[in-house]
This record gives C-alpha cells, sequence and structure tokens, in this order.
C-alpha cells in the first residue's frame, strides 16, 4: 500500500472517530457546537449587520436572534456531518 493509501485510511478513521464522538458524547458535541456557532456569531457582527450597541435601533437582529441563529447553525452543521 503506497503512502497516500495509508494517509487516507487514516483520516477516514480519524473522521469516523470524529462522527461518531458527536454523535455518542454531548459535551463533545456542545464544544464543536460553541466554536462553530461563535465563529459564525462573530461573522455576523463583523458583517455590520448586528450593533453590539444596545442604543442602535436600526439593528437587524437582536442578541438572543443572532446566538439562537448561531447555535441552530452550528447544530445543522453537525447534524449534516454526522449523516
Amino acid at each position: 500500500m503506497n503512502a497516500v493509501n495509508i494517509t487516507n485510511m487514516k483520516i477516514e478513521d480519524a473522521v469516523k472517530t470524529i462522527t461518531k464522538a458527536i454523535k455518542e458524547d454531548v459535551d463533545f458535541r456542545e464544544t464543536y457546537k460553541s466554536n462553530i456557532a461563535m465563529y459564525f456569531k462573530d461573522e455576523v457582527e463583523k458583517s455590520g449587520v448586528h450593533s453590539p450597541n444596545p442604543e442602535n435601533h436600526s439593528i437587524l437582529m437582536t442578541r438572543e436572534m443572532l446566538h439562537k441563529i448561531a447555535n441552530k447553525s452550528a447544530d445543522n452543521f453537525l447534524d449534516n456531518w454526522c449523516e
């Protein structure tokens, strides 16, 4: 077996292990979810769709809405990964 196939098998095994952990370990899944959600949230805030200033009434979404959307997005990502 050449090095590329060995490397691919190692990657395949790693993905299977991570997928299994996401499905079965609630704390592991929550860690991944939190990280994915925060990257999404940070990007939304950088885009200007959301203002950190609570006095700005032109905000298109509240922090609570952003938090829910970010977590739902992370859940959807993980669910699709685990299919």
